[in-house]
């Protein structure tokens, strides 16, 4: 069996599209493909939970695979690689390699909190991954990632306002194939990725085990305490075990058992490294190989996690009905050197120093039935109903105030159906609806446990009543789509979005009171138009979008008190527009573009927040009389403004059996404003990161051989701000250049 994969940039309906193009030589794990035709292969998706053309989909829904895909993590990155590789997603954390936080079209959260309630959902095989903890479960043996913005629920059983992530790994079949891939790198880098599948009992039960290794080496100094290679390594390992038994034609059981232990290095928190008064530049004190720490313990972090899915199908003549079952659990804990430095010694003035380390243990069980038509009458629809239980206890050690304990629970469950109709060959209309009740509790437990400020009258046992929300709503969309030609069409779709309630606790620790935020609805508008053009070898996606969003959630972070508190604006709105191509110039070259442009403000004449809690930032928003900046008009936090990614790949043949290639890939990131505020200091711009590689593909003796380089011009960018006590930052990983071998069988 041949099948090609190349770089592939997807953008459905609204925006992106970059699918498949035949003539690529990428290995897969069936095997690596002699070259073909220069043209453009369809590319197939669920953005609507059944299999379907890109093009044909009145969704705004980008798609990774292939090279694209496999170039991103070759040097051992994790989920946050994705930022900016996909127009208007972006990606970040302050919590290192568990616990990222995504943003589409300008909508994210930048609360720092293992409990915070995030608007992009990530969804693994399948299964709706709540946690932030959870979300950051290693990437590998993946056969697609589709990127579906808008507000979703009308067909995927969590709800959300901004979109969600969907990555679906290689499924077993009844074919034996597989791969192993190894690669090799500065810092240390090692990397071990394979697979192996096949049939255990011939037509009735297939299975696949999929494995993960990554390594690197620490490489950061800390120069206080003279130790050399201190910090900045990790151990990754992961794991998925998949069984598909087909006993009939007509019923399907799916078992999907995975497991993660990661071992290394929290976000490495930097004192004093912007430029006072400057718009987010590093200062010449900023060393990216060494820190000066005196507390911290170096940063470490560690977790495990393990989970369960089971999905049933059972074909019903003419209807399709599917259960997933599902249960995850993760434990672990992060520690790190708040200040970034020495209290008194630097680098920079520090007031006073900070350690914090967070301990989360959480659990979720969910469960979704849906019947689906599954005839080819003009007629489709899909219902389902969605159940929903997590809980998560998490326990915060400050170096001053001791440990906190508190307790999260939410229970939620939905009701949804949508439909769509062929009213001609050309013209398809869309309907959907959704009911969601959802249900958050807070229980404060132990506090300021041999805590030093418990001991001197600083601080005392606080008794907080325990804190229960409700909420339930109605969300619905409708979209038409148009077929021009074909191999052009336009959409429209109007959509609204519910994200429920929040409890924020993490001031509890600080001998501050839990904050709650109410429900936000987000309405939003989009137009698209796509199309295959220039004889199947050039395609063009473009879209347009506005949305609206009553009480939106935000989250105010530092100030002098370093609190951490939700807030509700009266609106935020967000407009903007997504294009991609991708151009198969000749059966040698092959080009993706796309770019992203999200203009967003939050709106609310009244609104304050604390501005910078060290008083060195450059604050340009007006203050009110006790000093707290008025953000009325700001942008969204942590969310670019402008977003572009470029890919290149070039090939030759070499001999009748292999091809020597050449590929790099681009992402720029435009202006961003880092606080919930307005301040020189975070404020960013101009940001960039490229990658390449290049090597030899033997065609009869299925492996490739690569030379590999990401971040290969050394940016050094800045990823992110602590509002603490000094001007602290965290930037990005330094270039790395290694080589890589896969082999297919």
């Amino acid at each position: 069996m041949t099948k090609a994969i190349t770089p592939t940039l997807l953008a459905s309906a609204i925006a992106a599209s970059l699918p498949m193009a035949a003539f690529s030589a990428e290995g897969s794990d069936a095997g690596i493909t002699q070259r073909k035709s220069a043209v453009l292969e369809e590319v197939t998706v669920t953005a609507q939970k059944r299999a379907e053309g890109l093009q044909e989909v009145p969704i705004s829904v980008a798609a990774l695979s292939g090279e694209r895909f496999d170039s991103i993590f070759s040097a051992g990155d994790d989920i946050l690689a994705l930022a900016a590789r996909v127009p208007n997603l972006y990606a970040e954390s302050s919590n290192g390699r568990a616990a990222p936080r995504f943003y589409i079209r300008g909508l994210g959260n930048a609360d720092f909190d293992l409990a915070a309630s995030q608007p992009v959902s990530i969804i693994f095989d399948d299964v709706v991954q709540e946690s932030v903890v959870l979300k950051s479960f290693p990437i590998f043996d993946v056969e697609q990632v589709e990127v579906v913005r808008g507000p979703q629920g009308t067909l995927f059983g969590r709800n959300t306002t901004a979109g969600i992530v969907k990555f679906d790994s290689r499924k077993p079949t009844m074919d034996n194939d597989g791969y192993v891939k190894v690669g090799a790198g500065e810092l240390g880098t090692a990397n071990v990725e394979g697979a192996f599948g096949g049939a255990l009992i011939d037509d009735k039960l297939a299975g696949r085990v999929s494995i993960l290794r990554q390594e690197r080496g620490d490489w950061i100094d800390n120069t206080y305490t003279g130790e050399q290679d201190a910090m900045g390594g990790f151990t990754e390992l992961a794991v998925r075990g998949q069984l598909l038994w087909t006993p009939s034609d007509d019923f399907s059981a799916l078992l999907n058992v995975h497991q993660r232990d990661l071992d290394g290095t929290a976000s490495v928190f930097r004192a004093n490294i912007y430029e006072q008064g400057e718009q987010g530049q590093l200062n010449q004190t900023f060393d990216r190989d060494a820190v000066y720490y005196d507390d911290g313990d170096n940063n470490p972090q560690k977790y495990e996690s393990a989970g369960a899915s089971l999905k049933l199908e059972w074909d019903l003549d003419g209807m399709l009905l599917s259960s997933i079952s599902a249960y995850e659990s993760a434990d672990g804990s992060s520690k790190g050197d708040i200040d970034g430095g020495v209290a008194g010694d630097g680098p920079g003035f520090i007031p006073f120093g900070a350690v914090t380390e967070d301990q989360a243990d959480v659990s979720q069980l969910t469960q979704e039935i849906r019947l689906a038509s599954n005839t080819p009458d003009p007629l489709q629809w899909q219902l389902g109903g969605f159940y929903y239980d997590s809980d998560l206890d998490v326990t915060s050690i400050d170096g001053f105030f001791g440990a906190t304990t508190v307790s999260h629970a939410n229970t939620s469950w939905a009701l949804f159906g949508q439909t769509s109709y062929d009213f001609t060959e050309a013209l398809t209309g869309t309907v959907g609806l959704r009911y969601t009740y959802d249900e958050k509790s807070l229980v404060v437990g132990e506090q300021n446990v041999d805590g030093f400020a418990l001991v001197i009258g600083a601080a005392s046992v606080q008794d907080y009543a325990p804190v229960k929300i409700d909420d339930d709503q109605l969300s619905w969309e409708t979209s038409l789509n148009y077929a021009l030609s074909d191999s052009a069409s336009v959409y429209v779709r109007l959509a609204e979005g519910f994200r429920a309630q929040s409890i924020q606790a993490r001031d509890v620790a600080f001998e501050g009171s839990p904050s709650v935020a109410d429900s936000e609805t987000i309405t939003s508008f989009e137009v698209g138009y796509k199309a295959d053009l220039l004889e199947n070898t050039l395609r063009l996606n473009t879209a347009l979008f506005y949305y609206q969003i009553d009480d939106i959630q935000l989250t105010a972070v530092g100030g002098g008190g370093n609190f951490n508190r939700l807030l509700n604006a009266d609106k935020g709105v967000g407009a903007g527009f997504e294009v991609d191509l991708e151009w198969v110039v000749n059966e040698n070259l092959l080009v993706t573009a796309g770019a992203g442009f999200a203009d967003t403000e939050i709106q609310d004449a009244d609104l304050s927040t604390a501005p910078c809690g060290s008083g060195q930032c450059t604050v340009t928003n007006p203050l009110t009389a006790d000093g707290l900046a008025m953000i009325d008009g700001n942008p969204f936090q942590s969310a670019p403004e402008s977003v572009f990614n470029f890919t290149l790949r070039y090939s030759l043949p070499v001999g009748n059996d292999g091809e020597a290639f050449f590929y790099t890939d681009w992402a720029y990131q435009g202006e961003t404003h880092l606080a919930l505020y307005t301040a020189e200091e975070y404020t960013i711009d101009n940001q960039f990161e490229g990658g390449l590689r290049a090597g030899y593909t033997s065609f009869s003796g299925d492996y490739e051989v690569a030379f590999f380089g990401r971040n290969i011009t050394d940016e050094e960018n800045i990823k992110g701000q602590i509002d603490f006590n000094n001007l602290t930052g965290f930037v990005n990983d330094p270039r790395i250049l290694g080589v890589e071998f896969r082999k297919n069988f």
